[in-house]
């Protein structure tokens, strides 16, 4: 930002940094994406008559809104041309956002895959609705639409993601005993163990995006699965180890390949059995995990 003498719209802007960052990210599924939409964000609002903005926090949120929602309709071209299934970024997350369970919720892989299928406008308004509780009018000048329209996106929007969102909310706790039965049939090469933990209906997304080696589709049922995770292991002339880290607010694997960063294993839980795997191995999308630094959502 240059100048770092304090002002007063920069003041307003560090305030909130941290919100308009997650607001962006929920929107685009992509941290590097949020952080070019905060310094078009930044851009705009150094312009910005401050005597004249009522609420600078609503402000700022309808700035970040259009600048996100321009991105997003690029990143849909880009996305038709992305070599394998796309999946988001991941995050390391602070302790801190695990224990608001709505918020860990609102960033989960799981949760992001289903935003992915609604529409650029639906998902900016489920978002900030859903996510931030911005009201029905402050939504509708970010959006260029009507109140009244909002409230009618905003119920399509809630339909379609709870038709398609976890069943149950399962505690941290749940998921990282899970998590630790999956990682120990990974490292002994239990297929049996692998299969006691998997969902019989399981579905495993790998993202390469056209660099590492992953399933250019979907990968279907507990044992074929179990196969694809032992067998790529096994492929490896490699030692392939698991570390728990919060991802996503969320329990998840750092898969390291002799001690290097390989990949991000989140996982979606469901009456104790994995019933979503989604294994980013894009090296694009894991740099902000390979600096080790957790983040502390909004």
């Amino acid at each position: 930002m240059g100048d770092d003498t304090a002002d007063p719209a920069t003041d307003t802007f560090v305030a909130h940094r941290n919100l308009l960052f997650t607001v962006a990210y929920e929107m685009l599924g992509s941290a590097a994406d949020a952080e070019d939409v905060l310094q078009e964000t930044w851009l705009r609002w150094i312009d910005v008559d401050l005597a004249q903005v009522r609420d600078r926090r609503a402000y700022l949120v309808r700035i970040t809104t259009r600048q996100a929602l321009n991105r997003l309709r690029t990143m849909t071209r880009r996305k038709e041309a992305y070599i394998g299934p796309w999946l988001p970024e991941p995050l390391l997350t602070a302790s801190d956002v695990a224990q608001d369970a709505e918020l860990a919720e609102s960033v989960s892989m799981a949760l992001m895959l289903v935003l992915e299928t609604l529409s650029p406008t639906e998902r900016a308004v489920f978002v900030l609705r859903e996510a931030f509780d911005v009201g029905y009018e402050e939504i509708a000048a970010a959006v260029d639409k009507s109140p009244a329209a909002v409230r009618q996106i905003a119920h399509r929007a809630r339909k379609h993601v709870d038709a398609r969102r976890p069943r149950e909310v399962v505690s941290p706790r749940e998921t990282r005993a899970v998590l630790e039965s999956f990682r120990r049939a990974l490292d002994t090469g239990d297929l049996q163990g692998l299969l006691d933990v998997l969902a019989p209906e399981v579905v495993l997304l790998s993202d390469g995006g056209g660099v590492k080696q992953a399933a250019r589709r979907p990968v279907v049922g507990a044992d074929k699965v179990a196969r694809f995770v032992i067998g790529g292991a096994g492929r490896i002339d490699a030692t392939l180890t698991g570390e728990l880290a919060l991802v996503n607010g969320h329990p998840a694997l750092l898969v390291r390949l002799d001690g290097e960063n390989d990949g991000v294993m989140a996982v979606r839980v469901e009456d104790a059995r994995i019933t979503g795997i989604y294994y980013v191995r894009n090296p694009e999308k894991l740099t902000r995990v390979a600096s080790e630094t957790p983040l502390t959502l909004h």
